[in-house]
């Protein structure tokens, strides 16, 4: 089959660093066309990962008129959703990286758009992709964990805050570590319990480290005057069915349980967690057991004999769906509940109550 024609809006770090190398190392596509508001950082892109004849622009727009298959919209989290139903539109097919939009009402518009075209759009949850995680949902997929009604959704940093781009620009981002790396971690959740009505959320978020410096950060220390999102946000989420998620975001926090991109899932037949690589736990002919899969051997479910890159088979199944070959594994209409319950967090914190989702119908 001929090769995929693929389009980059946004062509700062993680275009440059996830999904272009990915791309790249799984062939089968060429990228064809790079916009950023930035024309040089366009070009520079262009230069190591686009064909001879690739066009680059710093309107997306013009990028649209274009035939391509796919595009994919690495902007900063505000732009998430326009440049995504436009793409939609203009009959392409959509990888938005994540979170799916800045809120709920703009995610809506997305998954609108998707549903009205026809055409494919999925979001950047590459933590679905890990070895771990694949057999962890297997596990639960098969009832091993039986009915999980208690999880912690974790994605703590001690001294990480990204110094770099927009990360730090509520008005760009919509937030923090919640909305950045908190998305991960709640969306890992939500897909291994395949539980997605929540009912209510209490959340916190603070700015208490945000205007430290010497901070030993992994990153040098941060703009006191441009850090304007949370340092640490923490949720309380109560699903319809009465299960409990306990979601904690940091970049900087002083602790020693350092956790991102994990869940910790509690079941009434066993539970699981990554504390020390995948652990799952239960009762077996009367004793109590701790059972830690070998991941090193064979390779996920998705392709045997392939790569065990969680990014290079994110870009492996998206390409299999566009070609009709494959199903998409993050699907819009989970990714929209990601984004709702963030903004349910967030709206908490800001008014001092329980966020009901019934509220909103």
């Amino acid at each position: 089959m001929d090769k995929l024609r693929l389009g980059i809006i946004g062509c700062g770090g993680i275009a440059n660093n996830k999904h272009l190398p990915s791309i790249k190392q799984l062939g089968g596509a060429d990228v064809v066309a790079f916009c950023d508001i930035v024309p040089e950082r366009a070009q520079k892109t262009a230069a190591k990962f686009g064909t001879k004849d690739a066009q680059t622009f710093t309107d997306y727009q013009e990028l649209l008129k274009l035939d391509l298959d796919a595009v994919y919209v690495c902007t900063p989290n505000r732009s998430h959703s326009f440049i995504t139903v436009d793409a939609l539109k203009s009959g392409k097919h959509v990888m938005c990286e994540k979170p799916m939009a800045i809120n709920y009402e703009e995610a809506h518009k997305m998954l609108v758009a998707a549903r009205e075209t026809g055409k494919l759009l999925t979001i950047g949850y590459q933590s679905r992709y890990r070895a771990d995680s694949q057999y962890l949902k297997s596990a639960t997929q098969a009832g091993e964990l039986g009915d999980i009604y208690f999880a912690r959704a974790n994605a703590i940093r001690r001294r990480a805050v990204p110094t770099w781009g927009v990360f730090l620009n509520e008005h760009e981002q919509g937030g923090g570590p919640l909305i950045d790396i908190g998305t991960h971690a709640l969306d890992l959740t939500l897909w291994m319990m395949d539980n997605y009505k929540p009912r209510y959320a209490v959340g916190t978020t603070y700015h208490k480290l945000n205007k430290d410096r010497n901070t030993a950060n992994a990153w040098g220390d941060w703009d006191v005057d441009k850090f304007t999102v949370e340092d640490s946000a923490f949720g309380f989420i109560v699903m319809e069915n009465g299960a409990t998620i306990i979601l904690s975001a940091a970049w900087a926090l002083n602790t020693l349980d350092v956790q991102e991109g994990t869940t910790t899932l509690s079941g009434t037949k066993g539970g699981a967690d990554f504390h020390d690589g995948l652990r799952i736990n239960g009762v077996r002919h009367g004793r109590q057991f701790v059972e830690k899969p070998d991941l090193k051997a064979g390779s996920v479910a998705f392709y045997e004999g392939t790569s065990n890159d969680p990014e290079v088979l994110e870009q492996q199944v998206f390409h299999a769906a566009i070609r009709g070959k494959g199903e998409l594994c993050v699907l819009p209409e989970q990714a929209i509940v990601v984004t709702r319950i963030l903004e349910a967090i967030y709206t908490s914190a800001a008014t001092g109550k329980p966020y009901y989702f019934d509220q909103e119908n």
